[in-house]
């Protein structure tokens, strides 16, 4: 997935042609209308460090030329991609920095030319965090054998894998990778899971790897979604009995569901697992941390079994799968006795006929962003989902309307500075998800969403497949991903042991 030399070089030349010898239409037809173009980059707000925004027509043009100025600066592309060069874009936007740069397009059908009404980019004066990971996955449940956790650099477009399951087996041994996560954005200190042939977590700390087996038969199962301590070498996880079923005619297509969940909590150095909620009417999922690492959020549901016996549960739970209904809690924590303490309702969804999933608490500490669907814990494939925003010092929540879209919006991130939120979203086609962009000002508010920029504006469109969990980083894993593969052909640590809490 890595761009080859070879690539570059085609792509510089590329941009060669696109933005030399460029000239501006002299005889055009003005329209009132702006353009639409592919990525919608119009009216959006941007990092000043952010990848050159590349942008084609998104109805029929034989050719284009656009026009990207700001006070005597200008860069300008023609052909049919308007596809800036990287030191020109740097040079123009950390001059726009906290303004904003106009953007003008003309575009040709056969000999008549027609001016767009220009639109604005403008340039925060918030940078972003420059590396983002993600994991690369085609949107079913039958293909997963092709699948990295992969980074790229916002600041251009390189991309590079971190761990590639067809590595250690592929096919009827195949492997399931997800679920990195990372201590206070530190490409250093990760976690991934790696599931069926050669699975194990694996925990990168400060250049040391190893590779935990963390079944035991006092939890449900091995870690699953995980939350790293702000400082601290803990990990909490939920543990669950997860399964899968296929909708016939409704739109949602897939359902993910469990059958039961817990939280457990992982010591890193002591190897040890603890469980901290493991109520069998209660569904506890997605752990996170509030950034002074003294407060635990997570999400659950109530649900009780009106027959609890074997397989009968797996049906039971699909049947009424709409009437489960996971609200927010939280539980305080000790970092110096490490005690955990009783759970405290947040955000109630469930008063609200509704689902709330994948709570993320802002840096600054007063933000939490999570998604809210209709029912159940896997919205990144409803697309009634949506992100809401809760300020923890009002209690007052709300959807964030100025960023969603009529489709599916899931997997949130913060960046580093609290300034931006990056999400995994279906609204470009309704079956890929994509990663995108906004700011968030200090009331909360956010801006109109952008697309992870690439060098080819068509790239996404192309690519046909989904990315999942987008997760900022302060700079690039530098771990090979064969390293992680001959880790994971281990037999790795010895089996957790369980300490009770």
């Amino acid at each position: 997935m890595k761009r080859t030399k070879l690539s570059v070089a085609i792509w510089a030349l590329a941009l060669l042609s696109a933005c030399n010898g460029v000239t501006i239409p002299a005889d055009f037809v003005q329209s009132a209308e702006q353009p639409k173009i592919y990525p919608d980059y119009t009216e959006v707000t941007v990092p000043p460090n952010i990848a050159p925004l590349t942008f084609e027509m998104d109805t029929l043009a034989d050719e284009m030329v656009a026009r990207y100025s700001f006070d005597g600066e200008e860069i300008v592309c023609g052909g049919e991609k308007a596809q800036p060069g990287i030191d020109e874009w740097k040079t123009l936007t950390a001059k726009a920095r906290g303004k904003a740069i106009s953007v003008e397009v003309y575009a040709r059908t056969g000999e008549k030319w027609t001016r767009f009404k220009p639109f604005s980019i403008y340039v925060s004066a918030d940078s972003i965090d420059p590396y983002i990971s993600y994991r690369v996955i085609a949107p079913s449940y039958v293909s997963y054998e092709e699948l990295t956790i992969s980074q790229r650099c916002l600041e251009n477009y390189d991309e590079s894998v971190i761990y590639d399951n067809v590595l250690c087996s592929f096919e009827a041994k195949g492997q399931c990778i997800n679920c990195h996560n990372y201590q206070q954005y530190n490409p250093e200190r990760m976690q991934f899971h790696a599931r069926q042939n050669h699975g194990g977590t694996v925990i990168a700390y400060d250049g040391q790897l190893k590779k935990v087996n963390m079944r035991n038969d006092s939890i449900l199962s091995a870690g699953v979604y995980p939350a790293w301590h702000p400082w601290l070498k803990l990990i909490v996880y939920s543990t669950d009995k997860t399964h899968q079923s296929f909708h016939l005619t409704d739109p949602n297509k897939v359902e993910v569901f469990d059958t039961q969940s817990d939280l457990i909590a992982y010591d890193i150095d002591r190897n040890e697992v603890t469980n901290l909620e493991n109520r069998k009417d209660e569904f506890e999922v997605f752990p996170c941390w509030a950034p002074d690492g003294k407060t635990l959020y997570y999400c659950s549901a109530h649900f009780e079994y009106r027959d609890s016996t074997g397989k009968s549960m797996d049906s039971e739970i699909v049947s009424r799968a709409t009437e489960l209904k996971y609200s927010i809690f939280k539980k305080s924590f000790d970092p110096e006795t490490m005690l955990f303490g009783k759970p405290e309702m947040v955000f109630d969804a469930a008063a609200i006929d509704s689902s709330a999933t994948l709570p993320r608490v802002s840096p600054c500490g007063r933000y939490l962003l999570f998604t809210l669907g209709h029912y159940g814990c896997f919205h990144i494939w409803h697309h009634d989902a949506d992100l809401w925003m809760m300020d923890l010092q009002t209690g007052a929540a709300r959807p964030l309307d100025e960023v969603n879209s009529p489709d599916t919006e899931s997997y949130h991130a913060w960046s580093g500075n609290g300034r931006w939120i990056v999400f995994s979203s279906r609204r470009d086609d309704g079956d890929y998800t994509r990663p995108f962009f906004a700011h968030v000002d200090a009331d909360g508010k956010g801006s109109k969403p952008f697309e992870l920029p690439s060098a080819d504006p068509d790239y996404h469109r192309q690519l046909m497949k989904c990315y999942n969990i987008p997760e900022f980083m302060r700079g690039a894993v530098t771990v090979k991903p064969q390293t992680f593969a001959d880790l994971l052909k281990t037999d790795g640590e010895p089996p957790v042991k369980y300490v009770r809490h």
